[in-house]
């Protein structure tokens, strides 16, 4: 068997791995991603293209390295189009918005993380983490163009996305890693790029629709306005075949896609969950969408998994350098992510799970009586302000629908709750028991104000 020593290795080339690897390689240090795609197709998977906060990425691999892959960056905000209500709501969307092509933007952010001096080995499947008797994480195994290989490292770095397989090997019995996942909390999605003839008229706008006969999503996000990504979400707990035939038949009807040439189909998995209450064990860390780094609203995920990649990697430098890859030395990793988007996250999952507990019609009608703005605060900041003014106005508009606008202001509520709990995340593993233990009391609340199963 091969064997390679690294300080760091990071498991997957996807945007949490490059933002890691670029930023350990910076500081001089030897870090390897082992990616199981070829070179050809390594940064080729299923996106919707939507990068939302374009203009405040980590400096690791700088802005104008990414801007080749954006190809629509005049998109300003959200088109939700609600068949039941016959109605179109036209939603602010907060910070800079692009779409992207989204293998070239693969292409981009490893390019970027070579130029800082990191080491790439395609054709690269991971069979196995090692671990010392201790339970520390030492390397990994794995096989390389079929030939057997093994990498010693002070750190793996999982970002080998959703429902990681590393994570099934690794014993984290001693450690606080987050185990409650399940495929439940997951999302399917799919993808096709299509070809127009003629320009769509809604070339600055992401298009969102509800699929007809389950709790999912229709998305058309324009890469230019003759070429959409066109693709649906949908709970893994549904029939996959029956909501892609949504997407087609949604296609056929939409005249705009009358002669279009379909290309590129893709589909993965995503988070619609909060993020991993812990991401790390001794000499482990987890990142992106294998620690839950999604927006659980829209499945946005590409700037958390950046800042992910960043801090995983800032947090390997220093405990590297301070020779200690404990559980403690690794813990800010995790406090930087709940103070930068781990909170609003976990808050935003509040509203998904209302989701699950309320009729999809009733759903729309809520949705469509909601000013945009305020529909924007809920989607992408975890909370909103409900003035006395604007409940009186909402009171009238919203007439058939009060039960639910009462049910929506007490989730609110809950969401905020928890948000608050969660922007006072422990500074120490030892303090994580206790606020777990009041994180899930609030959660009580949450599943009996919705009427929602429990989720985790």
């Amino acid at each position: 068997m091969t064997s390679h020593e690294f300080d760091v290795v990071v498991a997957g080339a996807g945007t949490s791995g490059c933002y890691a690897a670029a930023t350990i390689a910076h500081e001089g240090y030897d870090v390897v991603v082992v990616e199981r795609k070829d070179a050809e197709e390594a940064g080729h998977i299923a996106c919707g293209d939507a990068l939302k906060g374009a203009d405040a990425f980590p400096e690791a691999i700088p802005k104008e390295k990414l801007e080749p892959a954006f190809t629509n960056t005049g998109v300003d905000h959200g088109r939700f189009e609600i068949p039941q209500e016959d109605t179109v709501l036209e939603i602010p969307v907060p910070g800079e918005l692009a779409v992207i092509d989204r293998w070239e933007y693969g292409r981009c952010i490893i390019q970027g993380a070579k130029d800082a001096g990191a080491t790439f080995h395609y054709d690269t499947v991971i069979q196995d983490v090692t671990q010392d008797d201790d339970g520390v994480v030492t390397g990994l195994t794995a096989n390389r163009k079929g030939e057997p290989v093994e990498y010693e490292a002070d750190i793996v770095i999982d970002g080998a996305g959703s429902l990681s397989l590393l994570q099934d090997t690794v014993d984290f019995s001693d450690a606080t890693f987050d185990t409650n996942v399940n495929y439940s909390q997951f999302c399917s999605a799919y993808r096709e790029i299509v070809h127009v003839e003629e320009p769509v008229e809604w070339d600055d706008a992401l298009v969102f629709k509800p699929t007809e006969r389950a709790a999912g999503y229709l998305w058309y996000f324009p890469r230019t306005d003759t070429e959409i990504n066109a693709g649906l979400g949908f709970q893994m707990t549904e029939e996959p075949m029956e909501l892609v035939d949504d997407l087609k038949k949604d296609l056929r009807d939409r005249e705009e896609f009358q002669g279009a040439e379909v290309e590129d189909k893709l589909g993965a998995a995503l988070p619609t969950r909060r993020p991993y209450d812990s991401a790390v064990a001794p000499g482990y860390m987890a990142v992106g969408d294998a620690a839950g780094h999604v927006n659980p609203t829209t499945g946005g995920g590409i700037a958390g998994a950046a800042y992910a990649g960043k801090y995983a990697g800032e947090q390997a430098i220093e405990a590297i350098e301070q020779g200690d890859v404990s559980e403690a030395m690794l813990w800010e990793y995790n406090e930087r992510v709940m103070d930068h988007f781990g909170a609003r996250y976990a808050a935003l999952d509040v509203y998904n799970i209302l989701s699950t507990a309320v009729d999809v019609d009733d759903l729309m009608g809520l949705l469509a009586s909601l000013p945009g703005e305020k529909l924007a605060e809920a989607l992408y900041e975890g909370s909103t302000e409900m003035s006395t003014l604007f409940k009186a106005k909402l009171a009238v508009k919203s007439f058939g629908y009060w039960r639910n606008i009462l049910q929506f202001y007490r989730t609110k509520q809950c969401a905020d709750d928890l948000m608050d709990h969660y922007e006072h995340y422990p500074s120490s593993p030892d303090e994580f028991e206790m606020w777990q233990s009041k994180r899930d009391t609030l959660m009580e609340a949450v599943y009996e104000t919705t009427g929602a199963e429990p989720k985790y």
